[in-house]
């Protein structure tokens, strides 16, 4: 038997015995390492996704694991490799996927939260959505690589250039690490955070930092650019002001990359669009490459990850896990 977290609705987990499971002719097992408490998750643990998690359910994406059982099927595998997965599955005939764009499959599945996750000691997943991780790598930094992914892929949709400028709107979780990869990316990068907690930890990391609750962010940018406005504006709060702001930020022919998810309408100044010639990028999830990119990111040691996990709890503290995670930047529930 093995051990298994269930969210069960109205901010509770509890802990089940769950068979091990055998995994099909397509699917590895895994024995998970670690799994990162994330925004969304955080968003279903507040209820407010229970319509579409349907509890109880096993949650969980960010995760690291090693092989531990093959499917008949499976080759280019071994028992003990180090894995990550990412948590796609698209149905493969859509328009989306017809046009080579199955990251944002009209049906997809998004696994850990349509359908079980990895907050599991045992796991069976596609072997094609398995990214190996290298030989020593650091499981608690492999569990980072799906939002070290999401960075990778925000600043490949932005086309950050060496030398550009880039305003990270929003030092969270994801922010941080889209500024990383910005900033790996040859771009000089600059946080906008109302949160001390956060903007202590943007310089921690080396980065300038502004507090838009004191200063005016586009005196701020103007100043910084001499006038020019950044190259790329990237908004990472969902916030109605942020989304307002954003492209009176951005310079002539600058691209605007949204990666915060806004549940509603919200007012974007669509002048400065028209005016600058501005591109508004959306930005969803991630690709192949993008999990490449970041796995290869991870193993470089060019970024900081030990800095971003602010938290460790073991499975059986989930609960206290998800409220430990409410605050801090990263919260890493150790599986096996």
């Amino acid at each position: 038997m093995a051990q298994a977290a269930r969210y069960c609705g109205d901010h509770r987990f509890d802990i089940v015995d769950t068979a091990i499971p055998e995994p099909k002719a397509d699917e590895v097992r895994l024995r998970v390492a670690h799994c990162g408490v994330c925004g969304t998750d955080m968003h279903i643990f507040h209820g407010k996704m229970d319509a579409r998690v349907a509890p109880p359910q096993i949650i969980g994406h960010e995760m690291s694991a090693v092989v531990d059982a093959l499917g008949s099927e499976v080759t280019g595998w071994s028992l003990g490799d180090g894995a990550t997965v990412r948590p796609l599955r698209s149905c493969g005939s859509c328009a989306a996927c017809d046009a080579g764009h199955s990251h944002v499959c009209q049906n997809l599945s998004f696994i850990g939260i349509d359908e079980a996750g990895a907050f599991q000691e045992y796991w069976c997943v596609p072997a094609a959505l398995c990214h190996r991780l290298p030989t020593g790598m650091d499981l608690a930094h492999g569990a980072l690589i799906e939002p070290v992914a999401v960075a990778c892929h925000d600043v490949r949709r932005a086309r950050i250039a060496p030398g550009e400028t880039a305003a990270v709107l929003g030092a969270g979780p994801i922010g941080l690490l889209v500024a990383m990869v910005a900033r790996d990316s040859g771009a000089t990068v600059r946080l906008f955070e109302i949160d001390a907690g956060r903007r202590a930890m943007a310089k921690e990391l080396g980065f300038e930092t502004c507090d838009p609750s004191s200063a005016d962010p586009l005196e701020n940018v103007q100043a910084w650019t001499n006038g020019a406005g950044c190259n790329v504006v990237f908004e990472c709060t969902a916030a109605a002001p942020c989304a307002e702001l954003m492209t009176k930020l951005v310079g002539v022919r600058g691209r605007v990359c949204v990666v915060g998810i806004f549940p509603n309408a919200v007012p974007v100044d669509l002048f400065q669009v028209f005016w600058k010639e501005v591109e508004i990028i959306g930005a969803r999830v991630y690709e192949a490459e993008d999990f490449e990119r970041a796995i290869a990111l991870a193993a470089s040691g060019s970024l900081p990850l030990d800095r971003l996990i602010t938290g460790r709890r073991p499975l059986a503290e989930i609960q206290q896990a998800f409220e430990q995670a409410q605050s801090g930047i990263k919260t890493l529930v150790d599986i096996s």
